[in-house]
């Protein structure tokens, strides 16, 4: 089934201003040829003109609510920022913490392994134990504490 002319060039009119380029000319000849869709432009345009011109005053109490909001959801959006800072720093400092204590944990394994007299796998392989070790503890216990979702889908630690 098309569909008619006239009620594409409508659905052209309501949109208004989000027209393309090639989408505005068609309905510009269209309205140049036919009277009834230019008539029903003028109206729409008349009706638009209208609700834009009349005043539009908020309740105190849809304002007051609406100021609490904004700054409520600003202080949390602050409070992340500041979060999401010492996070970083807390990263930069495990970052440089690793790279100067890896070469010493790693010549002090091989020293033990060494004056222990066991096999350079041996102590290599207890060395990536025992850097993997605290990052296993703290993944256990993160999920010991658990998470949920909420009713509403977001992740919520207890």
């Amino acid at each position: 089934m098309t569909r008619d002319v006239h009620d594409e060039a409508r659905e052209l009119i309501v949109l208004g201003e989000s027209l393309s380029d090639a989408r505005r000319a068609w309905l510009r000849a269209h309205l140049d040829e036919c009277e009834a869709c230019l008539h029903y432009a003028e109206a729409v345009n008349g009706a638009v003109r209208t609700l834009r011109s009349l005043p539009f005053a908020a309740d105190s109490r849809l304002v007051r609510a609406t100021q609490m909001r904004v700054r409520f959801h600003a202080s949390r959006l602050r409070e992340t920022r500041e979060r999401l800072w010492l996070v970083g720093l807390a990263c930069l400092a495990v970052g440089l913490s690793a790279t100067l204590t890896v070469p010493l944990l790693w010549r002090l394994f091989a020293w033990m392994g060494e004056s222990a007299g066991v096999s350079s796998w041996v102590w290599q392989a207890g060395f990536a134990f025992f850097w993997i070790v605290p990052a296993l503890l703290v993944s256990a216990v993160l999920l010991a504490r658990g998470s949920h979702l909420t009713g509403n889908g977001e992740k919520q630690w207890r």
